[in-house]
């Protein structure tokens, strides 16, 4: 008598990055398959000696149950091939953070930046009182206070040694501290003519020790300081109106945002404009790059703890976390804007933008790709942060639970947890994966306006108009 064998039922997969570049051939894979056994394909198939954890995507969905139970689940025809996105995580988890471990006054102003160091041991603060503040975050009190601007201290900056800070004023003059003493290394830099809009320094695996940073003005002008010298080495002028944010990319290019409607790349060695990015029909109110956090960090990894005995030993360690975060694709700008939309560009791949991001009903405030490069979230005044693949720019959900704008977002350093300050005078922590409210953090009496999480992922800062330094934990 013959046996009827039921044939196992298969779906045709395609497994691919999320640049969409297909990982080996067509494979019949059981319906059966769990995400587990495709995280094992994957691994074997990229050869991977340490095993990483990935998630899969299909159709923009993540994929949490056997092949053949989501295809019936969301109708998906198992006839047709079936891409799957596959997504590398961090092997790291960090907690969110859930509620308040200190309240500091000190500021007799508004406090309108917040900055935690590369490795996550300091934290600064610039204020409408015209200081800027360096906490220790042991005893959580206020370790030293730098005085010396004229007017409100509008932006602030370490360089990614953590040998420096930089803040910048309302007056337009930049100061440069030393952060272990509180003291000025020098006296106030002077050029621009109108208020600081940014400040971002070379990145440590271009330069180490760090001694160079381009600073950002309301008159036009970008200008490169040499804190070595103590002065301007370059100005950086073509815009016809106001910049409002500048970025040093981790390739040794500088991007400036504009009121003019543009974007301009310029190169570092004489200051020449090389390419210039049109697009937004209104101002460019803010820049990411998609290496930011490595650039931010630069030797110091998620642990903090590292010490290195030379600046070579430094630029080198940064050198290989950039090439390891970067891989083989080009880096990544984002830009948002006054006209309500964003701009994903390869700048060095194409003068055309990538894709045009749209979907806010408001102006974009912020945007930030996530450590890991994979998602860039954008907060706006229309009171939700949106999230979007930051490969191909498609979007990807919206948060919402914000009853006032969004002023400023910040990463945690596994790339799964995202933090939002508001109006509102709250501050909350957003779960990726699930694309829901993860906690809610009430505390501040009046509208926040920085935050920052620290890079270790222990700590985050706020402040804001009631003029307090807020610390949360987790």
């Amino acid at each position: 008598m013959a046996m009827a064998v039921e044939a196992e039922r298969t779906v045709m997969c395609l497994l691919t990055d999320p640049d969409d570049t297909p990982l080996g051939q067509f494979m019949y894979l059981p319906q059966h398959t769990t995400t587990l056994q495709l995280q094992q394909i994957v691994n074997r198939l990229l050869q991977n000696e340490e095993k990483m954890p990935y998630t899969f995507y299909i159709e923009n969905k993540e994929l949490n149950e056997a092949l053949g139970v989501y295809a019936e689940k969301n109708k998906i025809s198992v006839e047709k091939v079936l891409k799957i996105v596959y997504q590398p995580q961090a092997i790291f988890r960090i907690r969110p953070v859930n509620r308040c471990s200190a309240t500091i006054a000190g500021h007799s102003e508004a406090v309108l930046s917040v900055a935690f160091s590369p490795d996550g041991q300091q934290l600064a603060s610039g204020s409408g009182d015209t200081t800027v503040r360096i906490w220790d975050l042991n005893t959580q009190t206020p370790l030293y206070t730098c005085s010396g601007h004229k007017n409100w201290v509008l932006c602030i900056a370490w360089s990614a040694d953590g040998k420096y800070l930089v803040s910048g004023s309302k007056s337009g003059e930049l100061q440069c501290w030393d952060p272990q003493t509180g003291k000025p290394s020098g006296n106030p830099l002077i050029g621009h003519k109108k208020w600081i809009t940014g400040i971002s320094w070379e990145p440590v695996h271009l330069a180490a020790p760090c001694r160079r940073f381009v600073s950002a003005g309301k008159d036009g002008d970008a200008r490169i300081w040499d804190i070595t010298l103590k002065k301007c080495v370059m100005s950086l002028t073509g815009h016809t109106l106001a910049i409002t944010c500048v970025k040093w990319g981790g390739d040794g290019f500088i991007y400036t945002g504009s009121q003019d409607c543009t974007i301009k790349v310029w190169e570092t060695t004489q200051g020449k404009l090389i390419r210039e990015l049109k697009g937004h029909g209104h101002w460019v109110n803010t820049l990411a790059l998609s290496t930011e956090y490595v650039l931010r960090t630069g030797a110091y990894d998620h642990t903090g703890k590292k010490q290195y005995s030379s600046p070579e030993e430094m630029k080198k360690a940064a050198l290989e976390r950039y090439n390891k975060m970067k891989g083989k694709a080009p880096e990544r700008l984002v830009s948002g804007s006054d006209d309500f939309t964003m701009f994903l560009w390869e700048p060095f791949v194409s003068k055309q933008p990538k894709a045009r991001m749209t979907g806010h009903q408001q102006l974009v405030n912020h945007v930030y790709f996530s450590p890991d490069g994979q998602w860039i979230a954008s907060a706006s005044f229309d009171r939700s942060v949106r999230i979007w693949n930051g490969t191909t720019g498609k979007f990807f959900g919206v948060l919402r639970g914000h009853v006032g704008p969004v002023y400023q977002i910040s990463w945690s350093a596994d790339s799964r947890l995202l933090l939002s300050g508001s109006k509102d005078s709250t501050l909350k922590v957003w779960d990726i994966r699930t694309m829901k409210l993860k906690q809610d953090l009430p505390g501040h009496a009046d509208e926040v306006y920085a935050v920052d999480w620290s890079p270790d992922g222990e700590k985050v800062a706020s402040g804001g108009k009631d003029r307090v330094l807020k610390l949360w934990m987790g």
